[in-house]
């Protein structure tokens, strides 16, 4: 048997062949790939003995994130993370309805270092009201500002040892004339006050501390948020 030679040295780790050289396509010991030379015409790529090509990588074009989020739709887990904005609070109530119309079994919400839009989450509470089914909220990473109406609207709401909850009053930009400025100025304050009566109903504290609360911007870890009355308790690990 004829001695291998390695033209340039053998390939390193991780190392592709060179052409020419050992292992490398079309050549002595190599896989058979489309295209390369040494294959017969229509030969869809065969390692010696006839065995089939294998890919072994992501294919780009896989809608693998999509397929993921369906599958947790199917056990009846919506996931809410990042900015809740107009759009994400319209793909977020259809969900919810749509779960809702579907069956009678609670709705999980995950809640991912998630804030919010003032207006866009008073509509998806406005959502979470009239839903047959309970929801429950599982919150982790930091929920901020108007995002803990979404989490004061759950019924059954725990937390991750992770989570942090911070009370932020929500800020908002007025344009225009001195009297639509004005209109929409008392329009956000009775926007606030509603955020600020659903923290209060869910957590039996007065008003007018957790307005307090938001402007002095006070955070609360996982332990803190369960004295508030933010949360009922911490997620336990499966099997408990």
């Amino acid at each position: 048997m004829a001695e291998q030679r390695w033209p340039g040295g053998p390939p390193q780790p991780g190392e592709f062949p060179r052409p020419g050289e050992p292992g490398a396509p079309g050549g002595p010991g190599a896989p058979g790939l489309p295209g390369f030379p040494g294959n017969p015409p229509g030969d869809p790529g065969t390692v010696p003995g006839g065995v089939p090509g294998t890919r072994v990588w992501m294919d780009p074009r896989s809608d693998w994130q999509n397929l993921l989020y369906e599958r947790l739709l199917d056990r009846r887990i919506v996931m809410a993370a990042g900015m809740l904005d107009d759009d994400a609070a319209t793909r977020l109530s259809a969900q919810f309805l749509t779960l809702d119309a579907e069956g009678a079994e609670p709705i999980r919400l995950e809640l991912q270092n998630a804030s919010a839009e003032l207006p866009a989450a008073l509509a998806v509470m406005g959502v979470l009201d009239v839903l047959r089914v309970p929801v429950h909220a599982q919150a982790s990473g930091e929920i901020r500002g108007a995002a803990l109406g979404l989490l004061a609207s759950c019924q059954r709401r725990l937390a991750y040892p992770n989570a942090s909850f911070a009370l932020a009053e929500p800020r908002l930009q007025f344009d225009g004339t001195v009297t639509s400025v004005t209109e929409r100025q008392q329009q956000a304050e009775r926007m606030l006050d509603s955020l600020y009566y659903r923290i209060a109903e869910a957590t039996s504290r007065e008003v007018d501390d957790v307005r307090e609360d938001a402007r002095r911007g006070r955070t609360l870890t996982t332990a803190e948020a369960i004295g508030y009355g933010l949360i009922h308790g911490r997620v336990s690990a499966r099997g408990e």
